[in-house]
């Protein structure tokens, strides 16, 4: 089993380990639009947005949309997700982000503006097929360097032994009430084959499983949904 040696954080190692993923954000920013929509009956909630993410012209903006996630498990039918990527300097963000929250078929949106840690690189992409797991977590803001040690060290194990990929670690700009609390709230996403393989994942003998199980320990709070990538 992989162990934690503490002592590293003591050391000043945490700090350390923690630049790459400092340096995997610098090249992009990103905003999470959750999502809740309405259409006509028999009619997927998503297309209809879709195509106005399609026309929305983010590239012009220096945006681009990484992903729209429809409901398959522990969302409403009608609730979806959009990733959208942009260059750091990008003047059209908030008023390109601004009109897909107020876009026809839109009842409510929650915008979180991201940053990525280890992952994902500038120009990573989700990977088509299978589920995409959304996971928060909330932790104290003190605990993200090792928070972020933990994952990537599981990771390693994880991704070898299943059929599954980490897109993408992101911190979510604090709020007052989480400058107030000292947490820091974190969405990871996740890439699996299917539900079978999100199940069978959870095997509490591998080596990915004691760094998670220690990541729990310094976790308040977490909640998760499934959903399909949709076509873009």
């Amino acid at each position: 089993m992989t162990a934690i040696d503490r002592r590293r954080w003591l050391a000043g190692a945490g700090a350390l380990l923690f630049a790459p993923a400092v340096q995997a954000a610098e090249g992009r920013v990103y905003d999470y639009l959750f999502l809740d929509l309405d259409a006509p009956p028999g009619t997927p909630p998503t297309r209809g947005f879709a195509e106005q993410v399609r026309a929305a012209g983010l590239d012009k903006a220096g945006g681009a949309p990484l992903g729209l996630f429809s409901s398959q498990l522990g969302w409403h039918a009608r609730e979806a997700a959009l990733l959208v990527g942009w260059t750091p300097d990008a003047e059209g963000r908030d008023a390109a982000m601004a009109a897909l929250a107020e876009a026809p078929g839109v009842k409510s949106a929650e915008r979180h503006r991201l940053q990525a840690t280890a992952r994902p690189t500038a120009t990573d992409r989700p990977k088509p097929g299978g589920i995409y797991v959304h996971r928060w977590f909330v932790i104290a803001t003190s605990a993200l360097p090792e928070f972020i040690e933990l994952s990537t060290t599981g990771w390693r194990d994880f991704e070898a032994r299943f059929d599954t990929n980490i897109f993408g670690l992101f911190t979510a700009e604090p709020t007052a009430a989480d400058r107030t609390a000292g947490q820091t709230r974190l969405l990871l996403l996740t890439r699996y084959k299917d539900h079978g393989v999100w199940e069978e994942s959870r095997n509490p003998t591998t080596d990915a499983m004691a760094a998670f199980r220690r990541r729990q320990l310094i976790t308040r709070d977490t909640w998760n949904a499934s959903s399909l990538l949709v076509p873009l």
